[in-house]
């Protein structure tokens, strides 16, 4: 069985990190690792890491806090449409359940399709790479892409990958998919089979049988970038592709991640 690579850049902070897995799995809540972990495990790619990424079903996430409270850790859920956190000293672990934008809510299939591996000496099941690649495509950030890592992915897992899975992740956002996947064979010329080619012939028949939809006044840039499209929202009367419907996430929690953007008053052009 291989071994995650990634490694814990403060020795305290693995300790926390070998008896926050460990105590996770006494409390027979079912979860898996993801972030650097589970990126360097499937893309091959050393990386270094301030904090961990534990994925659980949103209804078991009050089951994972009040198991972690009751014996002495501080918890805390700063966005409750995605994220909760588990404090230890200066220490934390990310409980994270569906994604900043509401689009990759972790459910059945994140576990159905979850390898294991080795993460800090505890075999414990890892983020499927499918799952990986659908939630990172749409971290589009002016201070964050994670489209090399995307690119790293499917260098590493193209002809292996659950294609059409993966297909029915994106589902109507399959053109941020398309994107990743041109930008793919621009990287690496020597691996662009590691798209199948029914891939890229039925996502161009899509991108070409496509016509403009002129009644749609949803900007769907907000779903790539919490801070680059507010403009469009706020000043240009488009609906925001977070908001329910058709998104997922409700005023209230459109107002507490919009309000987390850090300098946001101050960022210059």
């Amino acid at each position: 069985m291989e071994t995650s690579s990634a490694r814990a850049i403060h020795d305290p902070a693995a300790e926390f990190y070998i008896d926050a897995l460990r105590k996770l799995q006494d409390s027979n809540v079912p979860f898996l690792v993801g972030g650097a972990f589970a990126f360097s495990h499937h893309a091959h790619v050393r990386r270094d890491t301030k904090d961990i990424d534990v994925f659980v079903k949103p209804e078991d996430v009050s089951r994972v806090l009040d198991y972690f409270a009751e014996r002495g850790y501080d918890t805390e859920r700063p966005f409750p449409h995605w994220l909760a956190k588990i404090h230890s000293g200066g220490s934390f672990m990310d409980i994270i359940y569906s994604s900043g934008n509401g689009v990759a809510r972790v459910d059945d299939l994140w576990f159905d399709h979850a390898p294991r591996t080795n993460v800090l000496g505890i075999i414990v099941r890892i983020s499927p790479v499918e799952e990986m690649i659908w939630s990172k495509a749409f971290i589009q950030e002016r201070e964050r892409f994670d489209g090399a890592d995307v690119a790293h992915l499917l260098r590493e897992t193209g002809p292996s990958l659950d294609w059409p899975r993966l297909l029915m992740r994106f589902g109507d956002h399959w053109r941020v998919l398309l994107s990743h996947l041109i930008l793919f064979g621009f990287t690496y010329p020597d691996k662009r089979q590691n798209v199948p080619a029914w891939v890229m012939e039925e996502l161009i028949r899509r991108l070409t049988v496509s016509r403009p939809n002129l009644q749609n006044d949803v900007c769907y840039g907000t779903l790539l970038s919490r801070e680059q499209y507010l403009h469009d929202v706020e000043h240009l009367k488009y609906r925001d592709a977070r908001l329910e419907p058709p998104g997922s996430m409700t005023d209230a929690q459109l107002e507490a991640w919009t309000r987390a953007i850090p300098n946001r008053a101050t960022t210059a052009e």
